[in-house]
């Protein structure tokens, strides 16, 4: 297997789905898609020698795959992780990976039982801007960690609240269960695991049966918090991340596109305090997070390793939202 081009398979051939398989890289080859539209699955294999399927189950069953991409709605997500982990294969799927925490454990049963890799997409994780944010904390660069605040939204479009995430069957949720899953990983992946949540989802805008705003404060048992507020009627998309050390801040905001030029910016406290030395770094090119991603999941399976972004991390972004559903009146798993 390492001395060839891993076999991927993706499932769900929209918008995602074409970004992954754009994504693939040379370690990584397409040999088959799926979708509930042939049309979709037809247009994506097209010139790549890779099977269309109408039927995901179809794809599961060809000896070629070494790789499953799961990027469908979020209602079958973990049924066709499960189904995926059972045939053996490799799985990439995007986040949340599950409506609820409760169907994602038997796919964490299956993923240990069977040996595979699962990695859920927290994409955000490899922007530029993030990992040379990473590295700096890593570094102790602005000393001990205090606290989080974060922002993540966008505005939706004319008929937003007639699309599948406005359905609760189809989604397990609103605006919290959207973005709020990066920003809560995000937290975790800085901060460590959180041991006491609050926070409050409401419906402020669109006519839907799910939330268009989320709000946390999440704690560690060492005091350490995330604020964080996710929103889909955020008028001009924006993505901001300030983590605060003893010592320093750093700033990211933007991720390209619409959500604006890319950025980190390192504030150094000085030992007279006042303004603060300041360095900045800007990305103004072509995202390559998904790209880095995928190599990373191409080194897990080569090495026989833990994915660094899995189910346990899904699981508890879940978690963490359910509780604050349950709080806000939102029972999306009835």
């Amino acid at each position: 297997m390492a001395d060839r081009p891993l076999g991927a398979a993706i499932i769900g051939c929209g918008l995602i789905g074409q970004k992954r398989a754009k994504a693939l890289g040379s370690r990584g080859r397409l040999v088959a898609c799926a979708d509930k539209d042939p049309v979709r699955a037809a247009n994506l294999a097209k010139g790549t020698g890779a099977q269309a399927f109408a039927d995901w189950r179809d794809l599961l069953r060809l000896p070629e795959v070494d790789v499953v991409i799961i990027a469908t709605l979020h209602d079958s997500l973990a049924e066709i992780s499960l189904a995926a982990v059972e045939a053996g294969k490799h799985v990439l799927v995007e986040k949340p990976a599950a409506r609820t925490s409760a169907e994602l454990v038997p796919v964490m049963a299956a993923a240990e039982k069977n040996g595979v890799k699962v990695h859920v997409g927290f994409s955000h994780r490899y922007h530029r801007a993030l990992r040379k944010a990473k590295e700096i904390v890593d570094a102790g660069e602005i000393g001990e960690l205090m606290f989080i605040r974060a922002r993540y939204g966008h505005g939706g479009r004319p008929g937003y609240n007639r699309e599948w995430r406005a359905s609760p069957e189809l989604s397990g949720g609103g605006e919290l269960i959207d973005q709020g899953p990066h920003l809560i990983d995000l937290s975790r992946w800085f901060l460590g695991e959180f041991s006491q949540i609050q926070g409050f989802a409401h419906t402020y805008f669109w006519d839907m049966p799910v939330d268009d705003n989320g709000f946390m404060i999440l704690r560690t048992s060492a005091e350490k918090v995330a604020f964080l507020h996710v929103s889909c009627t955020e008028w001009k998309n924006m993505f901001s991340m300030e983590i605060y050390g003893k010592v320093g801040k750093l700033e990211v905001s933007g991720l390209g596109g619409s959500y604006g030029v890319e950025r980190l910016t390192h504030y150094r406290m000085l030992p007279e305090m006042g303004p603060p030395d300041t360095t900045a770094w800007e990305y103004p090119m072509a995202d390559n997070s998904w790209a880095v991603e995928i190599e990373e999941f191409y080194e897990d399976i080569r090495l026989d390793r833990a994915s660094s972004a899995g189910l346990s991390d899904a699981y508890e972004s879940l978690k963490i939202i359910e509780k604050i559903y349950r709080e806000s009146g939102y029972d999306h798993s009835a």
